[in-house]
């Protein structure tokens, strides 16, 4: 029978390996840029260059008439936001621009667009030719191309104005900015990062060098071992946290409509199974550079891809929709946007906190059995 196992519980010992575990932190360099310089450094890429919002789309304006309302309508394209236009005056001009990547599509405007205007209803009074290369443009071009034609035909009395008149109204995020739905679960994945990273690659080191066996080898109880070493990546986690949350909120300008408390107590109750995680791949790996690669595959990518992050789970396969129940990352950003944009809603919070609370029990248990099998070898 292993000793350690009958030994009782000693928040002595836990503080001294905590102590100890503080000060190999902050004597590791690696450490601190891991739980500080990189979430950062995460944050302004994933605020800057993943964007969702379609503006200055590239396209061509091909004006083959220079009549009055032909010349009202080009200029129409090129005073909306959504446009960047170039102007030609024959579509053979546009087709290699097209072809060659430079324009995302053209509208040609044709020669007979005032009898085309004189039609009722007038039909067709232009053509859109997209790059169906990237569909999700091509479909913005299409039907953003159609409304600004639309929208300039009642403008002119062209086309009777609707009788109903519908006026769009967007909750949370009025502006539509997907900035403020991506920076949120921005922090989940940076929190999974770090929470799996810095426990793999700093428990694996000890392994590696063989300090964990003689670390076992004290009076101290593998739970006791586990929570010492756990409880300053916790902190640190904790911080990071704070730190990306704050340059979320002043830098980015993302609103934070919930309370500071609900965010720290998710991101406490997110800690525990991406801290387990991390236990997890650094006993069963024991190598600092296959703990790093196994933590990239097993939480970084699965955070990133299956969190609803940048994809809609509801649009994934049966498959891939379940396998996102596994996934922590996928709970702590839901739960991160509900509180940034729409506030405290604990009817939505708290599936979100059981379901990551089950998930770092049984990653803390996996890791303790494993544990226990390699002190009894």
């Amino acid at each position: 029978m292993n000793p350690h196992m009958s030994q009782r519980f000693s928040m002595q010992r836990l503080l001294a390996i905590t102590r100890k575990e503080t000060l190999q932190v902050f004597r590791d360099p690696s450490t601190l840029l891991v739980a500080f310089v990189l979430p950062l450094v995460l944050l302004l890429l994933f605020a800057y260059a993943v964007s969702l919002d379609t503006r200055n789309v590239r396209i061509g304006v091909v004006l083959e008439s220079d009549t009055e309302a032909a010349q009202s309508l080009a200029a129409a394209f090129a005073g909306s936001r959504y446009f960047a236009v170039t102007p030609t005056r024959d579509r053979r001009e546009a087709a290699p621009l097209l072809t060659a990547g430079k324009l995302r599509g053209y509208v040609v405007i044709p020669q007979d667009f005032d009898r085309r205007l004189q039609q009722f209803p007038p039909q067709s009074v232009v053509q859109v030719i997209t790059d169906g290369t990237q569909p999700n443009t091509a479909t913005f071009v299409a039907n953003y191309a159609r409304g600004t034609v639309q929208q300039w035909l009642q403008d002119r009395g062209v086309m009777p104005t609707q009788p109903v008149a519908l006026q769009q109204r967007f909750w949370f995020n009025p502006e539509m900015e997907t900035r403020r739905a991506l920076v949120p679960g921005a922090l989940a994945i940076i929190m999974t990062m770090i929470g799996t990273l810095l426990t793999a690659l700093v428990v694996a080191r000890e392994w590696e060098r063989g300090t964990m066996e003689g670390l076992f080898a004290t009076p101290a109880t593998p739970l006791e071992i586990l929570t010492g070493k756990l409880v300053p990546y916790f902190v640190l986690g904790l911080l990071a946290t704070a730190l990306t949350t704050a340059m979320a909120v002043w830098v980015f300008g993302i609103p934070l409509r919930g309370s500071v408390f609900t965010l720290l107590f998710l991101s406490a109750v997110f800690l525990l199974p991406a801290l387990g995680q991390g236990l997890l791949i650094s006993t069963l790996a024991r190598n600092q550079f296959i703990a790093s690669q196994v933590a990239l595959l097993a939480g970084f990518l699965p955070a990133f891809l299956l969190s609803g992050f940048l994809f809609e789970i509801s649009s994934m396969p049966l498959p891939l929709q379940l396998l996102t129940h596994l996934v922590p990352a996928r709970y702590f950003n839901s739960a991160l946007q509900t509180v940034f944009l729409a506030g405290d809603v604990w009817p939505l919070l708290w599936p979100a906190i059981g379901a990551m609370f089950l998930l770092g029990v049984i990653l803390m248990a996996l890791v303790a059995r494993n544990t226990r099998k390699s002190l009894e070898r």
